[in-house]
């Protein structure tokens, strides 16, 4: 049961394995700017601040495929309901009595052995699962992942979403056309960096909802390596992220911006070990706690302040991080001198720096790892 009585069944369908109810904390009125990565949280507070935003976004609805979408949805493939996967109903009825959204977002099952997951729409958000992902998770996983999309649908993403994927099929269709293509493309690569974030925002999501670190972590690994679970361990995956992070040099880090530029999620590692750091962060057990921002209060956020502490973030990202790109730009803005020996020690040009025989080396010329 949850702590309002709201029943938290196992069940035991499709191979699924019974999981004792337990108690979750419900958050009464919770804001979705509780649980959002800070980059997303100022550009949604942002948006619903634009006068008009709403009506503008739904006129753009007769562009988009959004009717197509929900029709072919419910043609060919299986709506979640009390009569079709169950458990997935009532998965996805409790991640929203947890959040406190008033109204169930329609969820379908899609034939497709990629697992995936998302909820799109303009007027009213849906959510699509593959079988892919229900056959590859356990029930505390895909708790996680019900959760996360009922994330997305509370802080508005499905909106974003969807102008995502119809201007990622604009550019295609329009590609002959040199300056236009780029105009969209430019537009697509920023919504693609802030939907990143809004990946991170959902995860938080995820983990308040299932309230068990361990499996999203599990679910994660899953995306990464397949239903293999016995041949992985979370504490060595994180690993990796420290290892993806901190390794290599100057053209590593130009490698991973360019690998990441066309993805619309996180890599995977990622995406763990930030829910990792979230989940052990005074944010997450203030929320715990029940201090939380409230929806009423949405209406009275300065975006200023929002826009701050989105700054505040990135820098201290960039100041915190072990990536050899991200510290040299600490470097920089800490007045470090010897900008060119850095940079070409980062390229693997120098690991050394000659001095005349009558002069010194300076303490900014020392040659030190970057490791």
């Amino acid at each position: 049961m949850s702590d309002d009585g709201h029943e938290q069944n196992g069940h035991e369908q499709n191979g699924h394995e019974n999981v004792p109810s337990r108690q979750r904390r419900r958050f009464p009125g919770i804001s979705s700017r509780a649980y959002e990565h800070p980059a997303d949280r100022s550009a949604l507070v942002a948006l619903r601040k634009l006068s008009g935003f709403d009506t503008v976004f739904k006129a753009l609805s007769g562009l988009l495929p959004e009717r197509s979408l929900r029709l072919m949805f419910l043609s060919d493939s299986v709506r979640v309901s009390d009569q079709q996967f169950a458990y997935l109903n009532d998965m996805l009825r409790d991640a929203c009595y947890i959040l406190d959204l008033e109204k169930v977002p329609p969820m379908y099952v899609s034939q497709d052995p990629k697992p995936n997951a998302m909820c799109i729409g303009l007027d009213e958000p849906i959510i699509v699962v593959t079988t892919g992902l229900v056959d590859l998770l356990d029930e505390e996983e895909m708790r996680a992942v019900v959760g996360h999309e009922v994330g997305h649908a509370l802080s508005g993403h499905a909106v974003y979403r969807t102008i995502l994927l119809f201007l990622t099929s604009l550019a295609i269709r329009v590609a002959w056309i040199p300056l236009g293509n780029l105009a969209i493309m430019a537009i697509v690569t920023a919504l693609r960096e802030w939907f990143r974030k809004s990946e991170l925002s959902a995860d938080r999501a995820g983990l308040l909802v299932g309230q068990d670190l361990r499996a999203s972590m599990r679910g994660l690994m899953k995306l990464a390596g397949g239903h293999h679970l016995h041949e992985m361990n979370v504490d060595a995956f994180l690993k990796q992220a420290e290892e993806y992070e901190a390794g290599g040099d100057l053209r590593d880090s130009v490698l991973k911006i360019l690998n990441v530029l066309p993805r619309s999620h996180p890599f995977t590692t990622v995406r763990a070990a930030e829910l990792k750091k979230w989940a052990e962060s005074r944010d997450h057990q203030r929320i715990m706690d029940g201090h939380y921002p409230r929806r009423t209060e949405d209406k009275d956020t300065s975006v200023t302040d929002s826009f701050r502490e989105s700054a505040a973030s990135y820098a201290s990202n960039v100041k915190s991080s072990k990536d050899p790109l991200m510290k040299l730009v600490s470097d920089i803005a800490g007045g470090a001198g010897d900008l060119g020996g850095r940079v070409r020690r980062g390229f693997g040009g120098f690991t050394t720096t000659t001095t005349r025989d009558d002069e010194p080396p300076s303490d900014t010329e020392t040659p030190r790892s970057d490791n």
